[in-house]
């Protein structure tokens, strides 16, 4: 995939004695571009300043305690080798070097097939280590690239899928003509009231879906009940109540809608457990449900039906407060309560658009969000 690098063959002598500089540099100047210095700390100044491949360093640094300047040239230069070249020393003194990070130890007198076969050595370490940086580097590039083209294509699938979901909804609230448009408004609703709550991202993406879908159920339930003008009796309510479990069967299969399966499962349970279809109870009913629960309330009491004209906003929230702790989940009713009314009007108003000009209710409801945290904010 990679040609081998082509790197200059920089090295940098560090040694104060003029002798060995000079030496060394006739010996090497014919492969190797050369630098000198003196010192360590001219050695730590120049490797800020120029990449070399090797370091050829006096061994005088092992004397006393500045064997610690070998760690320092790695921390600036962690791919050059640092070799030394030094008198014989007790073999403790070369472990001490290596731990500390040299690459190898050349003993003087300095002879020229052991220094080229060191710097051979070095090399090839010094470009195995580059090569393996620009690896690491098309490969982080590259599954960037594939992350964000399964991104765009999950993106675009689940578009589809809202775009097809969202059809279905409509084709379903024409069997059902006093929902028109509720579907709409309880999205938007329950994803105002998730903000409100702070429920992540995930959760915010079951709570819209399950909201939307809430009563899809209603497919399995005969238009001679779910179009009844009166009361239904005891055996038409029974199969009713039983449209929370069609839509849980219909979803459950499909992975990106578990959660909002829940919800729709869910939708119908109450606080105290006399709710249906499972009479769960409290934290036992799927946030997500709990949430919907108060803005589907809100929404039928505020909207207007054949029968009866809708309730006012204050009458409704009062309502709310009355059944908090029996019907509903009494710190979602209080968080309901913290959101101004106007915003409530607002999404209300968006509902009534045409279809297609609500292209996201989770980006219709973050910006009603967004807009409301800048407006505390100046006043």
């Amino acid at each position: 995939m990679f040609d081998l690098i082509e790197t200059e063959k920089n090295i940098l002598l560090v040694d104060e004695n003029v002798e060995t500089a000079n030496f060394l540099g006739r010996l090497l100047r014919s492969n190797y571009n050369c630098d000198r210095v003196e010192t360590s700390e001219s050695a730590l100044w120049k490797l800020r300043q120029k990449e070399y491949s090797v370091v050829l360093c006096n061994a005088s640094l092992l004397k006393s305690d500045s064997l610690q300047i070998i760690p320092q040239m790695r921390t600036i230069a962690p791919h050059s080798a640092v070799i030394l070249l030094g008198e014989r020393v007790p073999a403790e003194e070369i472990v001490k070097a290596f731990r500390a990070g040299a690459f190898d130890y050349l003993f003087k007198p300095l002879e020229f097939e052991n220094i080229e076969t060191a710097l051979k050595r070095a090399t090839e370490n010094y470009e195995s280590k580059c090569l393996k940086d620009r690896y690491q580097f098309h490969l982080e590039n590259l599954a960037a690239e594939r992350a964000t083209e399964i991104d765009r294509a999950s993106e675009e699938i689940e578009s589809s899928y809202r775009i097809t979901l969202k059809a279905l909804v409509q084709a379903l609230e024409t069997r059902d003509f006093e929902t028109h448009g509720h579907s709409e408004r309880v999205v938007t609703f329950s994803l105002r009231l998730g903000y409100e709550l702070g429920l992540e991202k995930e959760k915010l993406r079951d709570l819209e879906l399950g909201a939307l879908l809430h009563d899809i159920g209603k497919i399995g339930v005969p238009d001679a009940i779910l179009r009844k003008p009166a009361k239904l009796n005891e055996d038409e309510w029974a199969k009713m109540k039983l449209h929370p479990l069609h839509g849980q069967k219909i979803l459950r299969n499909i992975k990106f809608l578990e959660g909002a399966a829940r919800v729709v499962a869910q939708h119908h349970e109450r606080w105290d457990g006399d709710g249906y279809p499972y009479g769960l109870r409290g934290e036992d009913i799927d946030i997500g449900a709990r949430i919907f629960a108060v803005v589907d309330a809100f929404d039928a009491m505020v909207s207007d039906r054949v029968y009866r004209r809708g309730r006012s906003y204050q009458a409704a929230l009062e309502e709310l407060e009355r059944c908090a702790g029996t019907q509903f989940d009494p710190l979602i009713v209080e968080a309901f309560k913290v959101i101004p009314k106007e915003d409530w009007e607002i999404l209300r108003q968006r509902s009534l658009m045409e279809k297609q000009e609500i292209s996201s209710f989770q980006s219709v409801v973050a910006e009603l969000v967004y807009s409301r945290q800048q407006f505390e904010m100046v006043h």
